[in-house]
């Protein structure tokens, strides 16, 4: 038995401090507080990025050439990819309809493509995957994260089980990074029982024992995934490690043993380290487009981005700046969208029209009214108050995939105090009705950062849940 029911465990202990949402410093933060200390150095022998980055468009072949057979030749309308649109990807690309189907589901969690409402686009990884190393790199790695939703889990064993075991697989990863070479199965499979067993000591859980019951006490029924014994644990093991050789984080050797990659390697210290990779900032700003010269702004803190926004309008009418600052907002990169209206408010006036008009897209329609507000005179303190509760929802969960491409795992764990939900399980079931094209992938990121491991699994169940179009 338990000594508290699950869901009981995560009302009480998922409060979020209802503190005003500041979408826009928190997304800045994901850049700008990596300047307050230097970059650890990967271990010695570590790939370079270019290397890992030709590594990881290998694994993603099949996944990339789907999104951009998707691109172009489906259908539009349908957020999956149906029969008829699979058989007609695997007669142009020379695939199964099954290898069709896996590349389909690797593409949406690597953000090769992104949903958006009933239809798929192709995401902004994608036009950048020939010539961005870091992109293609952030795109394996949310593969990497979300490796047990790329391969089924066996049908016959207790989802309870199956979430322990995904909670336990951080500790198999590193072992095989500590021991830098092959490690026998039994030997995970040793670690994952005896983590499962801590796992289930830490929540409470006892073995059922009749012999202490009382007389006038009903046969106790055991908890779920409480009789999960060794003969259970072990195809489980095989699943995890076929899922985590099936995004390329390790190789088998027939059974008898595993080995991390060099591209799982480096991302196992990448999650130690807690740090995440961000493309450096391109030189000469004011020469670069609007795309490039936000992204080398990002990094920079709020008061030299502006005079860095300022000379960039000053070589540039207003109306074409203004124009390409849009075009950049309506992308796939949400750090860039925030920066994009960041620059917007240093145009000030002259792009009050333009911004009311955009203020009728989805996708911009938070950020137009946060801009038209502090434009007014309101508080930028006070400025979400003009969000509807969806609206503050939708930009909660554009500013978590920010944080999630560009910063580090526990400012995403700082960003949960700015939702506007009371609770986790209340800030999950709206971002699953929510409808925004990154849910899965923040979902996933947020599960994988989160140290209590009742939330994480919470989480997971939802990516999970949004992933197969569950409720």
């Amino acid at each position: 038995m338990t000594s508290r029911k699950p869901d009981e465990q995560l009302a009480r202990n998922s409060r979020l401090r209802l503190v005003r949402p500041r979408p826009l410093a928190t997304a800045r933060r994901a850049v700008t507080t990596r300047r307050t200390r230097p970059a650890p150095r990967p271990p010695e022998g570590t790939l370079p990025p270019a290397e890992l980055a030709r590594q990881a468009r290998a694994v993603l072949a099949d996944a990339v050439r789907i999104a951009r057979w998707a691109a172009v030749e489906r259908d539009p309308g349908s957020s999956a990819l149906a029969a008829p649109a699979r058989d007609r990807a695997a007669a142009a690309l020379d695939l199964t309809p099954l290898q069709v189907r896996a590349g389909w589901d690797r593409a949406r969690l690597a953000g090769l493509v992104e949903l958006h409402g009933d239809t798929a686009r192709p995401g902004w990884r994608l036009r950048a995957w020939d010539r961005d190393d870091m992109a293609v790199l952030r795109g394996w790695v949310a593969l990497f994260d979300a490796w047990s939703l790329a391969l089924p889990a066996p049908e016959d064993v207790p989802p309870t089980a199956v979430a322990e075991v995904v909670e336990a697989v951080p500790q198999l990863l590193s072992l095989l990074q500590l021991s830098a070479g092959p490690v026998l199965v039994p030997a995970l499979l040793d670690l994952l029982e005896q983590r499962v067993a801590e796992l289930r000591e830490e929540r409470c859980e006892v073995p059922y024992d009749p012999q202490e019951r009382s007389p006038a006490t009903p046969a106790a029924v055991p908890p779920s995934g409480a009789d999960i014994g060794p003969v259970a644990v072990s195809p489980l093991l095989d699943w995890a490690l076929e899922g985590l050789a099936s995004v390329g984080a390790l190789t088998l050797d027939k059974g008898r043993s595993a080995t991390l990659t060099p591209l799982g390697n480096w991302a196992v210290w990448v999650k130690l380290e807690q740090i995440c990779v961000a493309a450096q900032s391109p030189a000469g700003n004011i020469e670069q487009s609007a795309e490039d010269m936000l992204r080398g702004c990002a990094r920079l803190t709020p008061g030299p981005a502006r005079a860095e926004y300022r000379a960039w309008l000053a070589a540039r009418t207003v109306s074409s700046a203004v124009a390409e600052l849009l075009a950049v907002a309506r992308g796939e990169d949400a750090l860039l969208r925030g920066l994009a209206f960041e620059a917007l408010r240093v145009v000030g006036a002259p792009a009050e029209a333009e911004v009311r008009a955009v203020a009728a897209e989805p996708f911009l329609r938070p950020y137009a009214l946060l801009w038209l507000a502090e434009y007014e005179g309101m508080d930028p303190e006070d400025a979400p108050d003009v969000l509807t509760r969806e609206e503050a929802t939708w930009l909660w969960v554009d500013t978590a995939a920010a944080v999630a491409d560009h910063g580090e795992p526990q400012l995403l764990l700082r960003h949960l105090d700015s939702a506007v939900q009371g609770t986790i399980p209340a800030l999950l079931d709206e971002v699953r009705s929510g409808g925004h094209p990154r849910t899965v992938q923040v979902l996933v990121a947020l599960a994988a950062a989160h140290p209590d491991p009742a939330l994480a699994k919470a989480v997971r169940r939802a990516a999970f849940q949004v992933h197969t179009g569950g409720a």
